[in-house]
């Protein structure tokens, strides 16, 4: 069986390592990520303030990491049957 709290850390740092991976930490005026795992529902929550001068789109950058943060979690549970 899977904690909660290990649904939620693993969702954290799939999301966070996406949107680190497009921006250097020391660059992004703010981020915050908020995972939610209540009643086997999963929701992420991204806000990024990122450089203006960077190629990557927010937009599309929140939404990988979104998706990452669903697939690592997929991930745990295959590893846990």
């Amino acid at each position: 069986m899977v904690s909660d709290s290990a649904v939620v850390q693993t969702a954290a740092e799939a999301a966070e390592g996406v949107i680190l991976s497009n921006y250097k930490q020391s660059q992004l005026e703010d981020l915050d990520v908020t995972v939610t795992f209540e009643d086997d529902i999963l929701e992420v929550d991204i806000y990024v303030n990122p450089p203006t001068d960077h190629d990557a789109d927010p937009e599309a950058v929140i939404d990988d990491a979104i998706e990452a943060a669903h697939s690592a979690v997929d991930e745990l549970f295959e590893s846990a049957d």
